[in-house]
């Protein structure tokens, strides 16, 4: 294989011996030194199970580069474990990592000019910062996904990492004992892999299948199962096919792609971070792709997957039965899908799936048809109103109650809000409301699956909402409202509320209301100043600077194409 798209100036020629030396040292043979050189990305580490294997997984996607004619060399980025650090001040490191690993990414590829590159990615933040990279290189290159943990079972309940959350909030309000507890605890993760459910790790390789860049098929297989090897092996092949044919991820990443992706999205009740991570892609790719793109695709889309935590089944479950190649021919036979927009395969996602067929298996209730869905109503929905003027996200796939009015109880951070909760101060008909928790004010956006999760275990989840600027989990299910955009750390509305405001969500018409008048928000306003910045110095005071607000994907760089919103 000739194809070296960049490699010689680094490697090439008498005025390079020099540099040789370094790649000898590691194993280069003479003819090595003609092959393309093809990064082997592995998102990797030790603290935590999602990223746990990814070393043995860099291994195959280097045989796969070797059978295609080019040399592998493999490299690695940060893992931040997101379940590790839910109510911690870890968490404010999960959404900054995300940029983080695009940047390291950039950083080392672009420094030793590799011609084509591989990304395995696992955790919530690795992917969409794999991806990232994948749009700001654009070099050939092919996402490959870890894969999932197996579920747990305790007798004839499967488990997930949802289940060991919500137990917390169960037995702090006395539902279950402290052994139920510790049995749920032994019993929900009992392999390496990523959170069982359709939680952020799952969407996005999901997500992946339907953008166009990872190979059809390989988002559902196990972390533990044989074909996870397969498809690392197959994926070292196709990024140097990508190579050949000219295909690179601007190629890919397109309206088309990411409104497919959407739809995706949408059709499986996937997690709320899915919005924010394909605007950070969208961002990076140089597509004008916003909050009113994905509000018209929510509006066309019914729920048609089952999963974890819209429903009972675990993407295992969806593995048995096709995994997402079948929810994508679902909605590419009714209409719902761009065919036309083209995939790291060389070929666009319509041809992929026309050739595609589900295996001989029933969809036994984790998938139903766009006719009879399993929810009539999208996964999630844009709400706006005084509250959230730039937006803000309702995963309405995993609550019954679309709509809530309630009255507010206001807490300056998480922490003080799980001790209400954990307390017994939450009463039902109230809007918890969780503020200075956004991209700059916390700094990092944190999860709120801590303090969601016991809101549901406490049995609050149909008569309680909340609304926050900070995140969810992909595993938070409830009446819960998050993104919401400005921030109250840039003097947004939501640092107006005050206790006892009557507050509006309406999922079905996408509006989220304060429900107080124009003249005294004006006189609250009047009397805000902005808090003193958490963190004065380090990589939190540096993001805080850097980082745009959440209807801009929280992204930390200038448009590569200064694309106009």
């Amino acid at each position: 294989m000739r194809i070296k798209i960049r490699s010689p100036r680094w490697y090439d020629g008498v005025d390079n011996a020099s540099h040789r030396p370094y790649l000898r040292a590691v194993g280069f043979t003479e003819e090595d030194f003609s092959k393309p050189l093809v990064g082997v990305l592995a998102a990797w580490s030790e603290l935590g199970p999602c990223n746990y294997h990814t070393l043995e997984l860099a291994r195959y996607v280097k045989e796969g580069v070797k059978e295609a004619g080019g040399v592998g060399l493999a490299a690695p980025t940060i893992v931040v474990n997101d379940g590790i650090n839910m109510g911690t001040p870890g968490m404010r490191y999960s959404l900054i990592s995300r940029d983080l690993i695009a940047d390291t990414i950039e950083a080392q590829f672009n420094a030793h000019g590799v011609d084509a590159w591989i990304g395995i990615g696992g955790c919530d933040k690795t992917q969409p910062g794999i991806m990232m990279a994948m749009a700001r290189l654009d070099l050939p290159a092919v996402y490959l996904y870890g894969g999932t943990a197996e579920a747990g079972w305790l007798g004839e309940r499967e488990l997930t990492i949802e289940d060991a959350f919500e137990a917390v909030g169960a037995h702090l309000s006395g539902k279950i004992t402290q052994e139920e507890l510790r049995r749920v605890e032994e019993l929900s993760f009992p392999t390496y892999g990523t959170c069982q459910g359709l939680f952020t790790a799952n969407t996005m390789a999901i997500l992946a299948e339907a953008l166009g860049v990872s190979l059809l098929g390989s988002a559902t297989p196990p972390a533990t199962s044989a074909r996870r090897r397969a498809y690392a092996v197959a994926s070292g092949r196709a990024a140097l096919r990508a190579a050949e044919l000219g295909v690179t991820p601007r190629k890919v990443i397109t309206y088309d792609a990411l409104y497919n992706a959407a739809v995706t999205l949408f059709a499986t009740a996937g997690s709320t971070n899915g919005v924010l991570h394909l605007l950070a892609i969208a961002h990076e790719a140089g597509v004008k792709f916003t909050l009113d793109d994905f509000d018209e695709a929510s509006r066309k889309v019914p729920v048609i997957a089952a999963l974890r935590p819209a429903g009972p089944y675990a993407m295992q479950d969806l593995d048995r039965i096709g995994g997402a190649p079948r929810i994508l021919k679902k909605l590419y036979r009714a209409g719902l899908l761009r065919p036309e927009a083209l995939t790291v395969e060389g070929e666009p996602i319509g041809k992929l799936l026309e050739r595609w067929q589900p295996p001989a298996v029933p969809e036994a209730g984790v998938l139903y048809d766009v006719e009879r869905p399993y929810k009539p109503y999208s996964g999630i929905r844009i709400l706006r109103g005084n509250l959230a003027p730039s937006g803000a996200v309702m995963k309405i796939g995993a609550t019954n109650a679309l709509k809530f009015e309630g009255r507010a109880r206001v807490y300056d951070g998480e922490a003080d809000a799980f001790k209400a909760v954990a307390a017994g101060e939450i009463r039902p008909g109230n809007v918890v409301v969780i503020r200075y928790e956004g991209p700059k004010g916390a700094p990092g956006m944190p999860e709120m699956l801590k303090v969601t999760a016991a809101i549901v275990g406490a049995g609050l989840g149909e008569s309680v909402a909340l609304v926050t600027d900070g995140r969810f989990s992909g595993a938070t299910r409830g009446i819960m409202v998050g993104h919401v955009a400005p921030e109250a750390a840039v003097g947004g509305p939501i640092a107006l509320v005050e206790d006892g405001d009557r507050i509006a969500i309406d999922g079905d018409a996408g509006l989220l209301k304060l429900d107080v008048p124009d003249e005294e928000l004006e006189r609250r306003r009047k009397s805000w100043s902005p808090p003193k910045p958490n963190y004065a110095g380090g990589l939190l005071a540096k993001y805080a600077a850097l980082v745009q607000q959440a209807d801009r994907g929280a992204v930390t760089t200038p448009s590569p194409l200064s694309v106009d919103y």
